[in-house]
């Protein structure tokens, strides 16, 4: 099974297309925030949160039970695809629905692997993916940029480091960031 979460209005063809919002007529009707899902362990190959995941779990026990979830319903291997707005663009922080930043840093404390790591040298990482029992691989991270930036790199009027740079310290510069996260199962 392939599941578009949080569809919206936005239904795909060959997904399972859930939103809370019967309004929206997805294939099924569950509020993601309640837990446990509905969906058989290890049910779905693939799972998509487009401009979704953000409107989900303001208070941390509920996005933790989110990502537990989301690991539960994953078969090893099965990935999910994120696209989320990036938390300094004005397009994440003008809208008040928007209850959770999800960045690159974020999703890494949820890689048993990492966590280990940060737990034998000593770091302060939280290690959530020890806590919630998860394991998952944050194999791409995309960033997308303003197309006025966007641009600017691709004819060398700003170089990868100006835009790092612009990045760290400055707000829409990118619009959006694309993940991929591996469920690890054994």
């Amino acid at each position: 099974m392939m599941f578009n979460m949080g569809c919206g209005l936005r239904k795909m063809p060959g997904y399972v297309n859930v939103d809370s919002a019967p309004e929206a007529e997805p294939d099924e009707v569950w509020d993601l925030e309640q837990t446990p899902w509905p969906w058989a362990d290890d049910c779905a190959e693939q799972v998509l949160f487009i401009h979704s995941l953000e409107h989900m779990g303001g208070d941390p026990k509920v996005f933790l039970a989110i990502m537990k979830e989301l690991y539960r319903i994953l078969q090893p291997g099965g990935t999910a695809h994120i696209r989320v707005p990036h938390p300094r663009h004005d397009h994440f922080l003008g809208d008040p629905t928007h209850v959770r930043a999800v960045t690159p840093e974020m999703l890494k404390l949820f890689d048993r692997r990492k966590n280990i790591a940060w737990r034998d040298g000593g770091y302060s990482n939280t290690p959530l993916a020890l806590y919630t029992g998860v394991d998952f691989e944050l194999t791409e991270t995309r960033i997308i940029l303003e197309a006025a930036i966007d641009t600017a790199l691709k004819d060398r009027s700003l170089s990868r480091a100006d835009v790092e740079t612009m990045l760290r310290e400055r707000n829409n510069i990118a619009t959006e960031y694309r993940f991929t996260l591996v469920a690890r199962k054994d």
